[in-house]
């Protein structure tokens, strides 16, 4: 396992290939079990794919930010500016290094870059409500459900291949900023 300093940095085009891989490994297949993130009952197929990766990789209104230890891509989050929030997605850290606390790291990284970058007041993100564990980390990380629910994208194969018929979405928040964490929004 690696030990080096953990770093951050803006995703580049040569990372999608290492990107992909590293989603698809936390969250589907056979692979992803090793991790506690795995959505392998809930969904089949892909999880995003090269083209998805590389519109967030070079979407002006945000950035994917990578983790590497050691040289190596080890966790990722997409941050997207909308306005008054960010959008946080595309979560993945390697699932043999899940459950030692890395998570947190990165996720305290992601507000603290939407606050300095944009002056976020507010964190969103869509997690598939039937993940109770996953919306259980987040809520512990200060987010709160909305119980604004949007469906699964039934039939778009891009997203995977659903196991069940209930699948949706709910809308996580998290207020960002001084009121949140006692320390000013940079402007």
């Amino acid at each position: 396992m690696p030990t080096g300093e953990l770093t951050f940095r803006t995703a580049h085009d040569a990372d999608i290939p290492g990107l992909v891989d590293l989603i698809e490994s936390a969250y589907r297949g056979d692979a992803s079990r090793a991790g506690w993130t795995t959505e392998a009952d809930l969904l089949e197929g892909q999880r995003t794919d090269p083209d998805g990766v590389a519109a967030v990789v070079r979407a002006e209104s945000g950035r994917l930010l990578v983790a590497e230890r050691d040289g190596a891509l080890i966790a990722c989050c997409q941050l997207e500016h909308r306005g008054d929030h960010v959008y946080f997605g595309m979560f993945a850290v390697r699932p043999q290094l899940q459950g030692g606390g890395l998570g947190k790291v990165i996720i305290a990284e992601a507000e603290r870059t939407a606050q300095d970058l944009w002056g976020a007041r507010e964190m969103r993100m869509t997690v598939i409500r039937q993940r109770d564990e996953l919306i259980a980390w987040y809520e512990r990380r200060g987010y709160r459900r909305t119980g604004r629910l949007t469906p699964f994208p039934y039939g778009d194969e891009r997203f995977g291949i659903p196991q069940r018929a209930d699948l949706e979405f709910e809308l996580l928040v998290k207020p960002l900023g001084q009121e949140a964490t006692g320390r000013p929004v940079a402007s």
